[in-house]
């Protein structure tokens, strides 16, 4: 079985430019918010369970999820996230899976961006986690996306904190840098991993 590194982090952290760096180097990368996409796009696998559980009117036009209204319905509603999650997980994990069982790189990256508040961590043989600090996600989720601090910060808020993320990473980039320094934390890492996945397979 193909050796997994999952890569998580808060909001802003810098997960996808992580994942690029190690894509750089030839690294299969899978992403679960991507996957997702395709499973809620126009006649997505995962449409017909949502519409079952749901209702029809959670499908728009086009024949896609209408996202705005299914994230005001499980915003405020626990079970009906928890049901929303336990259509799509099942169908992520596959096609992720699928994904890194077809790769001809020594390991998979899975990005996971809620791998612990999902509880997801069994999926991986080891957790790397990108870190900087909370004041410096703010800033790089407004420039990115204009969201407001507040929002921001609620959003923060619905994930696990950053203290229980480094605590469960085996391990962490410091994102709080400058590109190169970042890069040089990839390589490094890089190394490792292909060490672990040698030792993995063999």
């Amino acid at each position: 079985m193909t050796y997994r590194v999952g890569l998580t982090g808060g909001i802003g952290s810098g997960k996808s430019t992580v994942a690029a760096e190690f894509a750089h180097l030839g690294v299969t990368v899978s992403d679960a918010d991507a996957i997702s996409h395709r499973l809620t796009g126009p006649d997505g696998d995962a449409l017909p369970a949502i519409a079952s559980a749901f209702g029809a009117e959670m499908i728009d036009t086009t024949g896609a999820l209408d996202r705005a209204q299914m994230r005001q319905r499980v915003f405020s509603d626990d079970t009906a996230r928890r049901r929303l999650e336990g259509i799509l997980h099942p169908l992520i994990r596959a096609r992720m899976f699928a994904e890194a069982a077809a790769i001809g790189s020594p390991y998979a990256l899975l990005m996971i961006p809620l791998l612990l508040e999902t509880g997801q961590q069994s999926l991986v043989d080891r957790v790397l986690v990108v870190d900087l600090p909370e004041a410096m996600q703010i800033s790089r989720v407004q420039a990115r996306s204009g969201l407001e601090p507040n929002e921001t910060q609620r959003i923060m808020a619905s994930q696990v904190s950053r203290a229980a993320r480094l605590d469960a990473a085996d391990d962490i980039i410091d994102n709080s840098g400058e590109p190169h320094d970042l890069k040089a934390q990839v390589e490094q890492l890089h190394q490792t991993y292909l060490k672990l996945a040698h030792q993995h397979a063999g």
